[in-house]
């Protein structure tokens, strides 16, 4: 007896059951959904703007400000400047407060995170209760503290305390002598550009050496003479082209030098210390990441505990700091925007508080101000990853 079996030929799958097609499908399903959240907001925006008869677009830009700012790094004034000219000293100090913030958080972060290891007993829970007072407490609470009660309480001009070196301190802020350069007095910062990049050039040079060789330099007094002695001899060779203008009392007010306002020196102080408090326990958290047995074997070496901790320890916790450390840069300068509270013109203040009041264009201050905070925040990234791809391990 014979069987035949018919032949089943599969039928055709459907082209959703293909995981690329599907994906392909869902990604754009949700492009098309946020471009008409996108395109709904917009409209709504655009409507309302017209409803309320308020101009949009990037047209007040060119407009005149009509305000002052006290603090500025470029030339500003209330009748000749415009709105643009006014974002651009908000922005400018913005960035000079979070760079010096930076690097004095930094350094304060790293005294703090190792003294919290130290063996002196005194040492170390001083530096505890440092980082738990200051990680725990607002950090707009801090600021109105160094403003309202350290900085407001100090005398008036009249009875200024004076300082060292020309030094003035009242409640108007910090007065330093002002220099003034005269013929040849260029060559002195060509000098001292010269001796920064030199100094870098041959600290790179240095640990290139040190790694294949195992010879080390002496880079830091090569620093100093490249630094600070070079810029001397310039400055004593070419007749010391250098002089100071001082503060000094003209009526109720001070004339002449530098004036450092309280609002800057408020908030620098309040967001190093604060931002210090947690890179001290980054750089804590470092440390004892090192495997004792590093310790030990430098120790067995002959080395002692500082040549330790800067040669050995602290080069490979950075492979374990440097991460969350671009996180704390990263807060202090959105932090800054808390400048608005004690009346420091950073560009929250100066541009979405001052223009967007005068203005009313609320939707193209903000988009830019977002913008910006935006790009200072990626920028800062790109070169700490750069700089983390430095520090990290290279497999041989």
């Amino acid at each position: 007896m014979s069987t035949t079996s018919a032949e089943v030929k599969p039928g055709r799958a459907s082209v959703f059951y293909d995981p690329k097609i599907r994906g392909y499908f869902y990604q754009i399903l949700l492009l098309a959904v946020v471009g008409f959240l996108i395109w709904s907001a917009a409209s709504n925006a655009i409507e309302n703007l017209r409803a309320q008869k308020i101009a949009s677009g990037f047209g007040f830009w060119h407009n005149a400000a009509g305000f002052d700012v006290n603090q500025k790094l470029i030339p500003f004034s209330a009748s000749g400047s415009t709105y643009g000219q006014a974002f651009w000293v908000g922005l400018l100090n913005t960035l000079l407060v979070a760079s010096i913030g930076i690097v004095l958080s930094t350094f304060l972060g790293f005294f703090v995170g190792v003294a919290r290891l130290s063996s002196n007993w005194i040492v170390s829970k001083l530096a505890m209760i440092y980082v738990e007072v200051i990680r725990n407490l607002p950090l707009l609470l801090q600021l109105f503290f160094w403003y309202n009660a350290v900085l407001k309480p100090l005398p008036n001009p009249r009875q200024s305390i004076e300082l060292p070196a020309g030094f003035l301190l009242n409640n108007r802020g910090l007065y330093v002598p002002d220099p003034q350069l005269g013929p040849g007095g260029n060559l002195i910062i060509w000098a001292l550009l010269i001796g920064l990049v030199a100094t870098f050039v041959f600290r790179s040079w240095a640990h290139k050496q040190q790694a294949a060789t195992g010879k080390q330099y002496p880079i830091g007094l090569i620093a100093f003479g490249l630094i600070i002695v070079l810029p001397l001899l310039v400055y004593f060779a070419t007749g010391r082209p250098v002089t100071f203008v001082y503060p000094e009392l003209a009526g109720f007010n001070l004339r002449g030098g530098i004036q450092i306002f309280p609002e800057f020196v408020a908030l620098l102080v309040g967001l190093t210390t604060y931002t210090a408090g947690f890179i001290a326990e980054v750089v804590r958290a470092g440390i004892l990441a090192v495997s004792k047995g590093q310790t030990e074997a430098a120790n067995a070496l002959g080395l002692r505990a500082g040549p330790t901790l800067k040669l050995v320890v602290i080069p490979q916790a950075m492979r374990v700091i440097i991460p969350p450390l671009t996180s704390n840069y990263l807060n202090l300068t959105k932090n800054s925007s808390l400048a608005v509270a004690i009346g420091y013109p950073d560009l929250v203040q100066v541009f979405t508080g001052t223009v967007l009041n005068q203005t009313g264009q609320a939707v193209e201050v903000v988009a830019i101000t977002m913008a910006v905070y935006l790009t200072i925040s990626l920028v800062t990234s790109f070169f700490m990853n750069i700089y983390n791809k430095r520090m990290a391990l290279v497999e041989r």
